[in-house]
């Protein structure tokens, strides 16, 4: 990518690619990816221990920086790439934390035996939610989720079943379960149980 880009870029200040990113400049936006790409990849990767997590949460980054280039102030470049990275890192970790929670509380329901009917149609409101959700997502995180938590198999078990790796396998449940706790903030007390224990 840096080898087709003008020679100017690359003498521009960071404060000079911003400027040229909220104009739609595109070659503006590739030297900031050049520039910052494999810091941002190295750090997410001390975090996460995770080849295939590091460079979405980046790549996220990144794709969200373009998309909202007409919205975003950014004073300070470096700075502001740290920060957002180290918010999507620890969304990430959170979502992972949330996931077993939601399977620990999901199955305490499927294995009553004597639910009173309103747990009953709170389950079955529980249910429909989370199958909304689903069907908002890609056909891939879909599978996952459902293997994960319909099938009961574990992220290893997944990643063999499809060939994926363990953590694209916590990669596709992380981005599914920040899709369904969106969806879920609107059952209330049902859902909030789970998501803030």
């Amino acid at each position: 990518m840096s080898s087709s880009l003008p020679t100017a870029y690359h003498q521009y200040g960071d404060a000079q690619l911003v400027s040229a990113l909220k104009g739609g400049d595109r070659d503006a936006f590739a030297e900031i990816y050049n520039r910052y790409w494999s810091l941002l990849y190295r750090l997410s990767y001390q975090k996460l221990r995770a080849r295939e997590t590091a460079e979405e949460l980046v790549q996220d980054l990144f794709v969200s920086i373009w998309t909202k280039r007409d919205q975003t102030t950014i004073r300070e470049l470096r700075p502001y790439l740290l920060t957002a990275l180290r918010f999507s890192i620890i969304n990430h970790i959170e979502s992972l934390r949330v996931h077993e929670r939601f399977v620990t509380y999901y199955e305490s329901f499927l294995n009553q035996t004597d639910t009173e009917p309103t747990d009953e149609l709170a389950l079955q409101d529980l249910t429909d939610a989370v199958e909304r959700s689903l069907q908002t997502l890609p056909e891939k995180s879909q599978h996952v989720f459902r293997m994960s938590r319909f099938e009961y198999l574990t992220i290893p078990e997944i990643a063999q079943r499809l060939d994926l790796s363990e953590k694209a396998v916590e990669y596709h449940l992380t981005r599914t379960l920040k899709v369904v706790r969106e969806n879920l903030r609107d059952l209330g007390a049902l859902a909030l149980f789970f998501l803030i224990q």
